[in-house]
């Protein structure tokens, strides 16, 4: 249970984190509206949306909150920059492991920015919705969203009036999901986010630039393909080739990691091939289902050389990992809740949804076992900003200096008319 000295805590720390964040918000009154909207996406109410947040912040309408999200003056962008800088602060590590996939938020209308009939991966079929690429973070003390990118479909680049009424600013243009994804796996190494590996599906696995990319840092990548894919080394499809390489030997039974029923296993072959840089091998990575033999899943791999195949089926199981992030995001953080159409109100509510989530993941780490409590909770600062060296190459990158502080935790909104009942802090599914 959590006592109320622990929730005095909580609050501490959350007021102690937006203090570090003032600089981001010219002006006061926009940075108690930021510690009030985070507030409220922390607190257990019934929705998240914008009538809901007001009444919690004591507010009649919520006039105001539309105004912090879509006119008050503060950059969504740096403010994803010192988020970056708090999960790598907790839950850093050197063996981290980021994760691209994107999620989709169904709307109705045609006036959100981005909204078309698309494929909608919540849905699980067609619907009228908006897609946004996420990148996530996973390690052994956590995990959290630290970057996304609102997917612009081709039709409304191309339309002037859409872009204007939307906010669209004039050099967004059209790009494709794994560009969106290439480009926030830039902005991650460029801000000394230190990681070891990048996992992906099929949509962000089949694209050449972003694999050949990865490579050139290097940073290895275990990353899924369609059967069609070109195998490495030649001009067959990974599909005939596991055919022709893959003999009944070669199979290991091993999990992919826990998942809701206990250990995920499937049968794995793995056959490795020489790359251009030395010291790391380039692969093919089969998954065979147990109970459907013939169902199997394709993985080009790049690796340093002798890294064991255990290594190689635990990168390809952490993907699964932003899955359980878009679940909490969506389901204690409101982050799909939001009634804002344009853009800067969209990447504003998302920004601060994924700060409230790692926040979330941090302190909950801190409740349930102390992991991370090692680092200081409220001070944290972007490697990249003003007067800072720039940031190392991502494998040159020592360690994160680890300090003997406690976690400051925060306190529990108060409920309001319009609650739920209080979810346990040690949830089925933990965010970490």
């Amino acid at each position: 249970m959590t006592t109320i000295a622990e929730a005095e805590r909580w609050a501490s720390a959350l007021e102690h984190l937006v203090e570090q964040l003032a600089p981001r918000f010219r002006r006061l009154e926009a940075r108690q509206r930021a510690l009030t909207y985070l507030r409220g996406l922390l607190a257990p109410l019934e929705r998240k949306n914008g009538w809901h947040l007001a009444e919690a912040a004591g507010d009649r309408t919520p006039d105001a909150l539309h105004d912090f999200l879509g006119r008050a003056r503060w950059d969504a962008e740096a403010v994803r920059d010192d988020l970056q800088a708090y999960v790598v602060e907790h839950l850093g590590d050197a063996d981290a492991v980021l994760v691209l996939d994107e999620t989709g938020f169904l709307k109705k209308g045609t006036r959100s920015v981005g909204v078309k009939r698309q494929y909608c991966g919540t849905a699980g079929r067609t619907e009228n919705c908006q897609v946004a690429v996420f990148l996530s973070y996973a390690s052994r003390r956590g995990r959290a969203l630290i970057d996304r990118a609102l997917y612009l479909p081709e039709e409304w680049t191309a339309d002037a009036e859409r872009r204007r009424l939307a906010g669209v600013p004039e050099e967004v243009g059209f790009a494709t999901k794994p560009k969106q994804g290439r480009a926030m796996l830039e902005r991650a190494v460029a801000a000394g986010v230190p990681c070891a590996w990048v996992t992906a599906d099929s949509v962000y696995g089949g694209d050449y630039a972003l694999r050949l990319w990865l490579e050139r840092q290097p940073i290895g990548y275990v990353l899924a393909v369609t059967s069609k894919q070109r195998a490495p080394l030649g001009f067959d499809t990974v599909k005939e080739r596991a055919v022709a390489r893959v003999g009944a030997c070669d199979w290991q039974r091993l999990s992919a990691g826990d998942g809701a029923k206990g250990p995920r296993l499937y049968d794995w072959a793995y056959k490795s091939y020489p790359s251009l840089r030395a010291g790391w091998s380039r692969g093919l990575l089969v998954r065979r289902s147990i109970a459907e033999p013939d169902k199997l899943t394709y993985y080009l791999t790049f690796a340093p050389e002798g890294t064991p195949l255990l290594t190689l089926v635990r990168i390809a199981g952490t993907r699964w990992t932003v899955e359980a992030c878009f679940e909490a995001a969506k389901g204690e953080v409101g982050l799909d809740q939001y009634e804002v159409r344009t853009w800067t109100a969209w990447h504003r509510h998302v920004t601060l949804a994924m700060f409230a989530l790692a926040f979330l993941t941090v302190a909950r780490a801190a409740a349930i076992g102390g992991r991370g409590a090692r680092r200081s909770v409220g001070r944290f600062a972007a490697p990249h900003r003003a007067g800072n060296p720039p940031p190392a190459c991502i494998l040159d990158r020592p360690a994160a200096a680890r300090t003997h502080r406690r976690y400051r935790l925060v306190r529990l909104a108060a409920p309001t008319p319009a609650t739920r009942t209080p979810v346990p802090l040690e949830a089925p599914y933990p965010n970490r």
